[in-house]
């Protein structure tokens, strides 16, 4: 079985824990913000623990907050629980982005931040988006805040600029399913002085130093992810995540329960044996990119697909974290790649206003390219693991189905 997606891991990071631990998280957070080319990086448990102390830093409370519709569940869990609202802006089918048309239109005298998601590693246009901002600033008299969610882009670039360095701030989700990943964790960078000082203040003064058990959990975890992922394994692993509900609490648990809530150890700070995962995974980070530009562009030259399939876009500074594909079959064709071997991912299966805990969010307004999405995207595997030979019965697969 060739999995939907695979961590770039291998003995280095294994062999990380004994390391030494000594100013592994400070380290880790100067190697990031050398990385991606920015000022300052705090390290988080989770990426959506550094938005949620963005807000409470920068004392953001009350006020309402622009965000895609279609994206990750954890941003508008961090709008919420530090007291502001989420206001859904629906996305193009071009890129999978905000509409930034009804992005302009969102924003009024109660913004008081946005967060742009270059979704799947697509990069928005984020000339537009500053431009926009800085007219809603001039308008309405008051500081509105861009930060940027490059969970999925990382480094992907607008006309050869990071889209991380393009406003005020931008954070990072370091989970196993990440183009790079720390096991857990997650970063908030920025290029201000004053930012970085507060939402550091905030974190120290309120985030807890984790007992020893959680960075022994932690590693666990990384190994048994290790195993799980071999080949000869796989398949087995596959079985129990599609067939019985054991790995629920790992691949829906904050995402497909429609409750809005963070886990318990929200509020720890990211663990050593994190931070020297970390450390490793950022080393590799350029050949990972590397990698999934070079599957991505053979996808794109060697499957030709009916008109039941809709490719990703194919966009200069890209980083592609998924090759998303849009179709009205996604039961059908999940099943039948299963039946040869290839698992397809099932890409954000929800939108937003359209969760029964979002409902209210919505205010009547309709969502139909979110909507559409949350029924319709796949992904195909698109990791550096993947042999050529892999990738080429993919594409084989794909001609055939």
């Amino acid at each position: 079985m060739i999995p939907r997606l695979k961590p770039y891991l291998g003995k280095e990071e294994i062999l990380a824990v004994f390391k030494n631990r000594k100013y592994a998280v400070q380290r880790f957070e100067q190697a990031f913000s050398a990385q991606f080319h920015t000022n300052y990086a705090a390290a988080f448990p989770y990426g959506r623990s550094a938005l949620w102390a963005f807000f409470n830093a920068m004392e953001i409370k009350d006020a309402e907050i622009v965000q895609p519709a279609y994206t990750c569940s954890v941003v508008a869990h961090a709008t919420v629980l530090s007291g502001n609202t989420p206001v859904f802006v629906d996305i193009n089918l071009t890129d999978y982005n905000m509409n930034l048309d009804q992005f302009a239109n969102a924003i009024n005298e109660h913004t008081r931040a946005v967060i742009p998601t270059h979704l799947f590693g697509y990069p928005m246009d984020v000339d537009r988006v500053q431009k926009i901002v800085k007219d809603a600033e001039v308008k309405y008299g008051h500081k509105i805040y861009i930060i940027q969610d490059c969970a999925h882009s990382f480094d992907a670039r607008y006309k050869g600029k990071p889209v991380i360095n393009a406003g005020d701030g931008a954070i990072f989700g370091l989970g196993i399913s990440k183009q790079i990943t720390s096991i857990f964790g997650g970063v908030f960078t920025t290029n201000n002085e004053e930012i970085a000082k507060k939402v550091r203040e905030f974190r120290d003064g309120n985030f807890h130093k984790p007992p020893w058990s959680k960075s022994l959990s932690r590693y666990l975890y990384l190994l048994a992810t290790y195993a799980a992922f071999q080949p000869f394994i796989y398949g087995f692993v596959y079985w129990i995540q599609e067939k019985t509900p054991f790995l629920n609490h790992l691949t829906k648990a904050y995402h497909l329960d429609e409750k809005i809530h963070f886990p318990p150890d929200y509020l720890d700070q990211m663990t050593p044996i994190e931070a020297l995962v970390g450390l490793e995974q950022l080393r590799k980070y350029t050949a990972v990119r590397s990698k999934r530009i070079e599957i991505a562009n053979k996808y794109f030259s060697e499957i030709h697909l009916s008109n039941e399939w809709v490719l990703p876009p194919e966009i200069d500074g890209a980083t592609y974290s998924h090759f998303a594909i849009r179709t009205d079959a996604r039961d059908r064709l999940l099943a039948s790649f299963a039946s040869h071997g290839i698992q397809l991912g099932q890409l954000i299966e929800y939108s937003m206003p359209h969760q029964s805990a979002y409902k209210k969010y919505a205010k009547d307004k309709l969502f139909p390219n979110s909507y559409l999405c949350s029924n319709s995207m796949i992904n195909l595997p698109i990791y550096p693991h993947l042999k050529n030979h892999e990738v080429n019965r993919i594409i084989d697969i794909c001609m055939g189905d």
